[in-house]
């Protein structure tokens, strides 16, 4: 009797398990719909806003958003007919809306741009403007639609699901319940007959777990309550020994960390500052040995102070790594135009090589931030020094800074030698330089370790792309409020 009804509880159990993971994936496909929709909706609006830019200005670059999100649309557009097909009504709806946008993209956007292409004038009279705006509304209008109704199709299924399971749970507590009665029964029955012997036998266990390996437990009667407290005895035990050991892992493994930490602090040392300290040494000794000319002079003393500014810059680094590592790194907040550091920067590394170019584009407005400036201008020119130094046969590099939904986004992007898919998890970890040592590419694998530390403490975030040739670079740290 006690068994059936335990399995009959756990079938309910199972039954409430299953409606609620019923609709746990429906609310799942819902919210997938959902923000397909919001992303197409998203396209939609970059088109407008690319294709106004466009109009008003007649500038090429400010079409970007319209041809970037002109090539996305075909593949959002079927991703989001494919996800919203799950009933007739649903699918009719998502097929009306793309056929808008459609009509939208072919009928109205993509004339506009070939008339301001030929004669701007004719672009931004009133009925372009006017006709624009309706047709975008409608489609906004048609957004919201589908929405509300996929919200409210969403939640009447949600709640018969949570209806059905709440009647279920119900159903199965009360078995449990009345299994649990009959199991107390019977235990009251066991712990009459069997008490003293089944008590022996958990102390002899509990003395074990404690650590007097002398204890040997006598033979005693078996049974159901005998058995369970001797597991429950020896799980203590285990649990003792594996906490233990968890803990000597752990220590072995933070030593291992250490030893790791050192060895590689050690190596780095030892190649990257050699090549500057035999510089100085060698230079100095010529200076010191020989008699040169003025010319020769000036050209090794300038040698002799660009190397040791590259050992200042290795100390410099190593010592950032330490304090941030200990958090005595102090980041003070004031508020700081991101357009003047990045302009900042970009002039000071705009003649270091001759093999690049150096393209900023920078909004006229400021771009406000809390934040060190010092800081953060050190971030720019970890990113501006790596896309000259992984770009040895020169190219342009692209550094831009503009304001996106409530941050500020500083990018660099050069034509370099990218970075292999094998690098790309760990490149923002400490001395991580890929191949460039064996390329003679100089630095110390800190920048981007960092880079990263830096602007996390602005509260921001950091991350790249990197696609086989060259790389982009860019972090976002929040727009100050009073900005």
């Amino acid at each position: 009797m006690l068994a059936l009804l335990v399995a009959a509880a756990f079938g309910v159990l199972v039954y409430a398990v299953t409606t609620l993971d019923d609709a746990t994936k429906r609310e799942r496909h819902a919210k997938a719909v959902t923000a397909q929709t919001l992303q197409l909706e998203k396209l939609v609006l970059d088109l407008d806003t690319g294709l106004r830019g466009y109009v008003l200005t007649g500038k090429r670059d400010l079409l970007e958003p319209w041809t970037s999100a002109r090539a996305a649309l075909p593949a959002k557009r079927d991703a989001f007919l494919d996800l919203a097909s799950t009933s007739p009504g649903e699918r009719e709806r998502a097929r009306t809306l793309v056929d808008e946008i459609q009509q939208y993209v072919a009928g109205y956007a993509e004339p506009v741009v070939q008339i301001t292409e030929t004669n701007p004038a004719a672009s931004r009279t009133d009925i372009v403007r006017l006709e624009g705006a309706r047709e975008l509304a409608d489609i906004r209008a048609g957004f919201a639609s589908f929405l509300d109704k996929e919200n409210t199709l969403a939640a009447a299924r949600t709640s018969a699901a949570q209806r059905r399971s709440e009647l279920a749970i119900i159903t199965a507590v009360s078995g449990l319940v009345a299994s649990a009665l009959l199991i107390i029964g019977f235990g009251l029955y066991l712990a009459r007959s069997i008490a003293r012997p089944v008590r022996e036998v958990a102390d002899g266990a509990a003395r074990l777990a404690g650590g007097d390996l002398t204890t040997r437990l006598d033979p005693q009667p078996h049974g159901v309550g005998e058995v369970e407290e001797l597991t429950d005895a020896f799980n203590q035990m285990a649990q003792r020994l594996e906490a233990s050991r968890r803990e000597l892992e752990d220590q072995n493994e933070r030593l291992r960390e250490s030893e790791r930490a050192k060895s590689e602090l050690v190596s780095v040392v030892a190649h990257e500052l050699r090549t500057p300290l035999a510089s100085v040494i060698g230079f100095t000794s010529v200076l010191l040995q020989r008699d040169v000319t003025a010319d020769q002079r000036r050209e090794y003393l300038g040698i002799i102070e660009a190397q040791a500014r590259r050992l200042g810059a290795l100390v410099n680094d190593f010592l950032d790594v330490q304090r941030l590592e200990e958090g005595k790194l102090s980041i003070s907040k004031e508020l700081v135009d991101m357009g003047s550091v990045v302009r900042e920067q970009t002039d000071l590394f705009a003649g270091q090589s001759p093999k690049h170019l150096l393209d900023v584009s920078l909004p006229k407005t400021p771009l406000p931030v809390h934040g060190d400036s010092n800081r953060l201008a050190q971030v720019v020119a970890n990113l501006l020094s790596n896309a000259i130094k992984y770009s040895p046969q020169g190219g342009v590099v692209h550094v831009e800074g503009r304001r996106k939904n409530g941050v500020i986004r500083v990018s660099v992007q050069d034509e370099g030698v990218g970075i292999p898919k094998e690098l790309q998890r760990e490149i923002f970890g400490k001395f991580v330089r890929g191949h460039a040592t064996a390329a003679g590419i100089e630095g110390s694998g800190l920048g981007l370790a960092i880079s990263r530390s830096l602007v996390e403490a602005h509260g921001g975030s950091i991350d790249f792309e990197s696609n086989g040739r060259g790389s982009t670079f860019w972090f976002e740290i929040p727009t100050a409020t009073n900005g």
